[in-house]
């Protein structure tokens, strides 16, 4: 019988595993891990595999969440809500709504599991709130030999505060359980706008909305800024000025004009300014989780990098010289967010609040040149890597980004001296030798 190959969603990953599970409860997904332990086998778990990196590659045994969704258990006293690690965060907005709940913020894309977006320090955007992993006040971790392990700020502190974001390699999260508000509406609008403005107002645009990002697409004059704050106002149906803002011209008539750009590169920079001319202004209210994720049909490559807050201005405006320097045959826009400082080791925004600025390129189209210049610049400024996003960083440069560097390694050598939850790329990320 032919083993299986998995790929992750950007198609840019592919493994053979000598077996996939798919565990549909806590009791099953315990048996695979002490199974596994016994036999010195390494293991790898996979959400949607919404990463970039080889965090979930595997040859060996590869437990996918798929099945493992849905939430176990609600306070609603204390607004607390226990949940299976492999619960989407799309589903997961709807059931937490359920019991009038809501998730603090969210990113732009709901279709990532819960644990593998807290595994990542996965974000939205806003300056009074962390990364995903800042919702969350516990969880239970089964070990490397198989046992259970409950997590928080009372029970096993510094366990906590590393596998809060650790890559999946001090263990296997089972349950998570999230600190919630009450479910509150959120009034959205998107617009066009010069860049030259966007600029002159980021400190106000950031200090007086609850939510706010940019879209800067490359060798263009106009932006696209995307405002969410909290409203009274009734939800709105969804319409069909709103599909064809999300649907049709963000992804449809995108992917047609990515497409061109990908066997005509010249056409990039035309292509660029076209998009940024045809943002349309739009607005949406509803429920939160109904209003943070948008729809991403066309597949491409990223990275990103957190960056100091006081220095976003300079690095931004250093892309921007790159990019028309260099003549990148890129179209894609610059993402560009705000997060608020954590506490949590390997956190991108551990110890100080952070721009993120992403880049993406047109999956099938050249990136490497493009991104390397760009990290550069990133570097230049004490930059560190969403761990989901392609980056080419190593052991020792990291070591020197995350003052907890040393701490981190250190529990997780301690959880898995064999190291079962590593694979060749961790390996190298942490700067472990091989163990078998």
């Amino acid at each position: 019988m032919a083993q299986k190959i998995w790929q992750n969603w950007g198609g840019n990953i592919q493994c053979i595993p000598q077996k996939i599970r798919y565990p549909k409860d806590e009791t099953t997904l315990l048996r695979i891990i002490q199974k596994c332990a016994r036999k010195n086998q390494k293991i790898r778990v996979v959400g949607t595999g919404h990463s970039w990196t080889p965090l979930c590659e595997t040859d060996q045994i590869l437990i996918s969440l798929e099945r493992y969704q849905g939430i176990e258990s609600v306070d609603t006293e204390k607004m607390q809500a226990t949940v299976y690690a492999g619960t989407k965060l799309k589903y997961l907005g709807e059931e937490l709504f359920k019991h009038g709940l809501a998730m603090e913020n969210l990113g732009d894309i709901d279709e990532q599991s819960i644990a593998g977006a807290i595994s990542t320090g996965t974000h939205g955007t806003g300056l009074k709130f962390g990364i995903i992993p800042t919702q969350v006040v516990g969880f239970t971790l089964i070990t490397a030999d198989g046992q259970l392990l409950e997590c928080s700020n009372e029970k096993q502190p510094e366990i906590f505060k590393a596998a809060q974001v650790s890559l999946g390699v001090l263990g296997v999260i089972s349950k998570i359980t999230l600190q919630c508000v009450p479910s509150y509406k959120l009034k959205f609008l998107s617009r066009s706008e010069p860049l030259e403005d966007c600029m002159k107002n980021l400190a106000h645009y950031n200090s007086e909305n609850r939510n706010f990002e940019f879209y800067w697409f490359p060798y263009a004059d106009l932006v696209q800024t995307k405002f969410s704050n909290i409203t009274d106002e009734p939800p709105q149906e969804a319409n069909f000025f709103n599909y064809w803002s999300d649907v049709i011209l963000e992804n449809g008539v995108f992917g047609a004009v990515s497409e061109l750009t990908r066997w005509i590169p010249s056409t990039s920079s035309s292509v660029a300014k076209f998009t940024s001319q045809a943002v349309a202004t739009s607005t949406k209210t509803n429920w939160s989780h109904r209003v943070y994720a948008m729809p991403r049909l066309v597949k491409f490559n990223e990275m990103e990098y957190n960056i100091p807050l006081e220095q976003f201005e300079d690095v931004f405006w250093e892309i921007k010289e790159c990019v028309e320097k260099e003549q990148f045959q890129v179209h894609f826009p610059t993402e560009n967010r705000v997060v608020k400082g954590d506490d949590i080791y390997l956190s991108p925004a551990y110890g100080r609040d952070s721009a993120h600025i992403s880049l993406h390129v047109y999956k099938g189209k050249p990136y490497k040149q493009y991104f390397k210049a760009i990290e550069a610049i990133f570097r230049n400024h004490n930059g560190r890597p969403h761990w989901a996003k392609m980056h080419h960083l190593t052991a020792n440069e990291l070591a020197d980004l995350y003052p907890m560097w040393d701490k981190f390694l250190q529990i997780r050598q301690e959880l898995d001296p064999k190291g079962i939850f590593l694979n060749g790329y961790l390996q190298q990320l942490f700067g472990v030798k091989a163990v078998y």
